[in-house]
């Protein structure tokens, strides 16, 4: 039997979620509805509307994105739930490097997690983990510890940096000729262990999911 809940060491898997990488949303507080309409109107540049679109798979999204829009690239769509004490929601199509503004996502006390890795970026781009609360950075970092994009060690307020950063460097991190894929796994499990984040691996990669696309509210 497969366990509805397998922390967040999975995402550390190549193309885990989608063949582009994953861009997942997480919050304790905020029902899925909620967040998803948070996303939607304040992460992006441009303001959105979700439009629900049933229970789909994530080839089934992607699949209706490029029937819309002629290209899944061109397209904006999420994929969200509730699992235990965490409301959730996955992106699909165009999301990399749209996502300016998601502090905003946690205004009015919201706790709010974002995992990101642009797998098909070919600079590249490290996968990347931030933390909001009340509509500012909290915390984050590069997943990868390392200096191929930016500063390597942890970002954010002192009380959350010295919650993270010790228990990467009694780990040994960061380590700059470690294997990026032990580095990221390791540091996932860290952060699930400070912030008991944790997502349902069998329902995001093989289950159906209530489904929206995001469209322009203009």
């Amino acid at each position: 039997m497969i366990a509805m809940t397998d922390g967040i060491t999975w995402l550390a898997e190549s193309k885990c979620v989608d063949f582009s990488g994953h861009s997942v949303h997480a919050s304790r507080e905020l029902a899925p509805e909620e967040l998803v309409s948070r996303i939607a109107e304040s992460a992006f540049d441009a303001k959105y509307t979700a439009r629900h679109i049933g229970e789909l798979t994530g080839r089934q999204v992607n699949d209706l994105l490029d029937d819309l829009y002629g290209d899944v690239w061109d397209g904006l769509a999420l994929r969200y739930g509730r699992d235990g004490d965490w409301s959730f929601a996955v992106c699909y199509g165009g999301w990399m490097g749209e996502m300016v503004n998601q502090a905003a996502v946690s205004h009015g006390g919201a706790h709010v997690f974002h995992l990101e890795y642009e797998e098909e970026n070919g600079k590249p781009v490290p996968p990347h983990f931030a933390y909001f609360h009340d509509g500012e950075f909290a915390c984050g970092f590069n997943l990868h510890l390392d200096r191929s994009w930016g500063y390597a060690g942890v970002d954010g307020k002192p009380e959350w940096v010295r919650r993270v950063e010790p228990l990467l460097t009694a780990v040994g991190l960061p380590d700059e000729d470690a294997d990026r894929r032990l580095v990221r796994r390791t540091a996932l499990d860290i952060l699930g262990q400070v912030f008991g984040l944790a997502l349902p691996r069998h329902r995001i990669v093989e289950g159906t999911l209530d489904s929206v696309v995001l469209e322009d509210a203009d």
